[in-house]
């Protein structure tokens, strides 16, 4: 294996394994929070972050917070936790070098991108761009790596 393609996939696992740090950080979280008035918390966050308590947006998370259920929080957790689960073993099979990893992560990034298409056509942001044209090089360059590999 040429050592930029070992290059690439350590930093596509390094970018996996970062994606599931965020997520079982956002579980503890959320987990965090199930004996709590999450708006209480969101609202002293707001405070302490001086974030403008006028703001439409900060108004409607205020807002909708309050009305968040413990079972919803719960649910919330445990899907941050699978996906982490998800992103770890794809980031572990890039780091070994296994065609099972690749595999893997072709598919289930493959199997995300409509999701990532819906939330950009409602409600757009660069940001979410970025992480579509991210997703999706990463996808094809996998895909052109395993079948280079298959014709050596």
């Amino acid at each position: 294996m040429k050592s930029s393609d070992d290059l690439l996939l350590r930093l596509i696992a390094i970018f996996k394994f970062l994606k599931a740090a965020l997520l079982i950080a956002l579980g503890v979280g959320l987990f965090r929070l199930l004996h709590r008035n999450v708006g209480d918390v969101l609202e002293h966050w707001c405070e302490a972050m001086r974030l403008d308590s006028g703001s439409h947006y900060v108004n409607l998370a205020l807002e909708k917070s309050a009305h968040v259920s413990p079972e919803q929080i719960k649910k919330l957790g445990l899907g941050s936790f699978i996906y982490a689960g998800l992103f770890l073993a794809e980031g572990t099979g890039l780091w070994l070098r296994k065609r099972w990893g690749e595999w893997l992560t072709v598919i289930i990034t493959s199997s995300l991108v409509p999701v990532e298409v819906y939330e950009i056509y409602r409600h757009f942001s660069f940001v979410k761009v970025g992480v579509l044209v991210l997703n999706v090089a990463i996808i094809i360059y996998l895909i052109y790596h395993m079948r280079r590999q298959r014709s050596t």
